[in-house]
């Protein structure tokens, strides 16, 4: 029997906004129903003040080590507008599509949500001449790239740009339409281009990144004695001293300073080493942008919590399938050349090649939630668990970024 979802739940993913140097400057929310705005103003159970609300943990991420929020582009109907609560004005930007005919009433609406101190993006087909009264009432437009000629980029992106607004390319599917709208003139860019790698053709995995997998690989054992960890991490000393400045953060806490990784196991445990190493090790490619890194950690970590939350064994392993999701775009290889060349358990790699298995399960389930495709999730899955490890997860990452960085 389907699964009612609870008013006070709201089901919300985010989404990243990129500026030209792949930057994220704000996230768009998708939701399942209108009612989630008001969720969105509810407090976070799971921060540890308690204090923030629900719309700050999708906005609040370690950028190159500062925490800031950025805005929450929320998409909005006419009519959600003459219902929708108050909503923080300096933190959000309110999205609403042209409607087929636009009319004065419509442009009332547009001038009425200025007046209050809104932002708007008005979402439209194409620009015509036609819609200059309503594009002037906004601050961004924006386009479905894949509703426009290539040939034709350009000449949109001028006629926004003379009429004062900025211009965001929306739906973006590879970093060579990304590099397009660029070019062409576009200001903010969205889409799932970063979930892609960019082909270099006869590129091979590297023999450098072939024995970080390897590192991975090995730190992944469940029978790792501590000796064989010490002895793997300390041959890398940059992964030594980012790993001692973690321990040694506020984060533990700890009554006195970590001076060895031996003495990091031994007052941490092993499986929280193992953790920090994976991560550092992950996420230590400067060549792509820090959302990717980002995105990797948040479903490693929803994969591992949903895990937890439903008892299965070795959630570790959960983990490592949601991180290592994406590892071939961390190389710009593909899937296939990456399973094939990267040494990983046999679970692992058929979670990620065909969603098999209880791992591969859970990350086709995490992958549908993160993406705001509720569809494709069972009818029923367990909301409340889903809900809570993502928006875990999305605070989860941002403190373990702050803390690997240097």
């Amino acid at each position: 029997m389907p699964q009612q979802i609870d008013s006070n739940q709201a089901l919300v993913a985010r989404h990243p906004i990129f500026d030209s140097q792949q930057r994220v400057i704000a996230y768009e929310l998708s939701y399942q129903r209108d009612t989630a705005l008001d969720g969105i103003l509810a407090r976070d159970p799971d921060t540890s003040s308690g204090s923030e609300v629900i719309l700050s943990t999708y906005t609040s991420i370690s950028d190159q080590g500062e925490i800031k929020r950025v805005p929450a582009f929320l998409p909005v109907s006419a009519q959600t507008v003459e219902t929708m609560p108050d909503l923080p004005v300096k933190q959000v930007v309110l999205v609403l599509s042209l409607p087929a005919k636009p009319d004065r009433a419509f442009a009332q609406l547009l001038l009425d949500l200025a007046k209050k101190g809104y932002r708007l993006t008005l979402a439209i087909h194409e620009y015509r001449p036609e819609l200059d009264p309503f594009i002037k009432l906004v601050k961004i437009v924006k386009l479905d790239i894949q509703n426009i000629p290539t040939e034709k980029l350009a000449a949109q992106a001028s006629s926004l740009s003379k009429l004062k607004v900025t211009a965001l390319a929306a739906n973006i599917k590879t970093i060579e339409q990304l590099e397009l709208c660029s070019s062409a003139g576009f200001k903010l860019f969205e889409g799932t281009f970063l979930s892609r790698p960019k082909i270099v053709k006869g590129k091979q995995v590297g023999a450098n990144q072939v024995a970080l997998m390897q590192l991975i690989q090995e730190l992944q054992k469940a029978n790792v004695k501590p000796e064989r960890l010490e002895e793997m991490i300390i041959r890398d000393p940059v992964l030594t001293y980012k790993l001692l400045r973690i321990v040694n953060s506020a984060a533990y806490s700890l009554v006195r300073k970590v001076e060895s990784v031996a003495e990091a196991v031994v007052l941490l445990g092993i499986d929280q080493v193992r953790k920090w190493a994976t991560l550092i090790s992950m996420t230590s490619n400067q060549d792509k942008p820090e959302e990717l890194s980002r995105t990797l950690l948040i479903r490693g970590r929803m994969c591992e919590l949903i895990a937890e939350g439903e008892k299965r064994s070795n959630p570790g392993s959960y983990f490592m399938a949601g991180m290592m999701s994406g590892l071939h775009v961390m190389l710009d290889v593909d899937r296939e050349t990456m399973l094939e060349q990267v040494p990983l358990g046999e679970d692992i790699k058929a979670a990620i090649s065909a969603y098999e298995g209880d791992i591969g399960n859970t990350l086709e389930q995490a992958l549908a939630y993160e993406s705001g495709e509720w569809e494709k999730l069972p009818a029923d899955f367990n909301i409340t668990l889903f809900e809570s490890a993502y928006r875990s997860s999305l605070n989860w990452a941002k403190e373990a970024m702050q803390a690997m960085h240097e």
